[in-house]
């Protein structure tokens, strides 16, 4: 079920209100049902593959607790990860690997191989609730958190349907605890909770829908359009892909919050950041953190020598690129953000040994530092949306080799316009995302009540232009979410 859909909005009302209706002892239940439906909307038989590895893992957490022997111990988490990270390899990387071993076998051998490819669809947000599931197996080796017992709550951790398939990737202790404390019904949870959910929807169906269809009319045939047209859809998609995935975090956190649940903060303003590095304090927040705490450190993170620091990064943002999919093009993506970190660091080390000091107080420099990030990503997103290698390269070399004048961008939103009726919505769209871009600081703060306004009026109307932009200018074809996927 697609929170952009006229579904949930029957759903979420009607289990909310259901949620604080029944008394305390039977609501695990209750959003344990209502998440299982939710899940089941998309391909109800792979609610199995779940409940299995949910099974694995409720057991795995008592014997590892129960456990004192440290072999015996690391036995059943290897069992846990084997599970888990099993599905993950089958049903998302199994044709990638076979693809490639096919290609390598028709190379060198000029035959293929005999395995067959699977035909079967990637469960909706398996790598989101795989990782979550990890994280658990993980906390309670290291006696971090204790098992839970109770194999209902358990089911929930994994299975909350807010973030079940797309996020925050939630750890234990921060979730586990709070399905065991009674929730109250507040209206500062309430408001804060709705407000948050029409933010994301706002950045999903007014901003991140209406570029999308700009954006695919590029990218589905490169080849075909100019360099200004390609240059363009590449900042277009970095804008729809933060508003899609943001805005889709914001509605489960604010549909969490109603009930009184904290999720955590997953995006923080991350095209203002002054490096790789804050963006990725700023960008996935819980996946970022994640692959932090159960991959980098214990790697031995920057408490190693220079070399073997850079290495353990680049691994990292490797890895963490072939989770998002199983395609040369995401792993392309993660070494890029692998590189630009390593390039950062033998940059600071040149500039230590030159005594080069940079004032980061200073606002030209952080304008400076800010703009060149913003390249950055932008740069990396062009492989990360394109369908092939070839396409990623396709684009890189004709914006590179484009026309750039007042009139290739009228041609180029004539082009993306495709009806010359559309023209002035698109240019309206571009608009749009121009004004977004400024206000979105502010507004990420009103929206989650950092900042109070002054005038009680102010946030009325505030609120009603958002809501009034969603009537008029969402896109509602029910588009899925881009993480879905992964």
């Amino acid at each position: 079920m697609l929170f952009n859909s006229f579904e949930f909005l029957l759903f979420f009302p009607i289990v909310t209100i259901l949620f604080f209706v029944l008394p305390h002892r039977f609501r695990w239940s209750l959003l344990l049902s209502a998440s299982c439906f939710f899940y089941m909307y998309f391909i109800p038989v792979y609610i199995l593959i779940l409940f299995g590895t949910i099974i694995i893992d409720y057991f795995a957490g008592i014997f590892l607790e129960e456990t004192k022997e440290p072999k015996k111990k690391k036995l059943y988490l290897i069992a846990s990860l084997v599970a888990n990270i099993g599905v993950l390899a089958v049903f998302k990387y199994y044709n990638f690997f076979l693809e490639n071993i096919n290609e390598a076998s028709l190379t060198f051998f000029d035959k293929a191989t005999a395995l067959r490819y699977l035909g079967i669809a990637l469960p909706i947000g398996l790598s989101f609730h795989t990782f979550q599931a990890m994280s658990y197996t993980f906390e309670v080796y290291y006696g971090r958190q204790k098992a839970e017992r109770n194999f209902g709550i358990y089911a929930l951790y994994v299975m909350f349907y807010p973030q079940l398939v797309a996020g925050p990737i939630e750890r234990p202790q921060n979730i586990l605890h709070q399905f065991h404390t009674k929730q109250y019904f507040n209206y500062s949870n309430l408001s804060t909770g709705l407000r948050m959910m029409i933010w994301g929807l706002f950045k999903k169906v007014v901003i991140a829908d209406n570029l999308a269809g700009l954006v695919n009319i590029a990218y589905a045939n490169p080849e075909e359009h100019s360099g200004m047209t390609l240059l363009l859809t590449s900042y277009f998609f970095a804008f729809q892909i933060y508003c899609d995935f943001s805005g889709y975090s914001d509605m489960a956190i604010g549909a969490a919050r109603v009930m009184g649940y904290d999720l955590m903060e997953n995006f923080r303003v991350p095209y203002l950041s002054a490096s790789i590095k804050e963006f990725w304090g700023r960008w996935h927040i819980s996946l970022s953190s994640w692959f932090r705490d159960y991959l980098y450190i214990p790697l031995g993170g920057n408490r190693v020598g220079k070399t073997r620091w850079m290495l353990n990064l680049f691994l990292v943002f490797l890895i963490s690129g072939i989770w998002h999919g199983a395609n040369w093009t995401y792993v392309i993506w993660g070494a890029l953000h692998g590189l630009y970190l390593m390039i950062a660091i033998l940059k600071d080390g040149w500039f230590e040994r030159k005594g080069i000091l940079v004032s980061e107080k200073n606002k030209f420099i952080q304008i400076f530092n800010v703009f060149i990030t913003f390249q950055l990503a932008v740069f990396a997103w062009i492989f990360f949306r394109a369908n092939s290698l070839d396409d990623a390269f396709t684009i890189i070399k004709t914006i590179g080799q484009g026309e750039y004048s007042i009139q290739s961008f009228i041609d180029s939103i004539t082009v993306l316009a495709e009806d010359p009726k559309n023209f002035s919505r698109t240019l309206f769209i571009m608009l749009l995302m121009v004004v977004f871009f400024m206000v979105d600081p502010i507004m990420d703060k009103i929206i989650k009540g950092r900042v109070l306004l002054s005038k009680p009026y102010i946030k009325y109307i505030l609120y009603s232009f958002i809501i009034a932009s969603i009537i008029l200018f969402g896109f509602f074809g029910e588009v899925s979410f881009i993480y879905f996927q992964f």
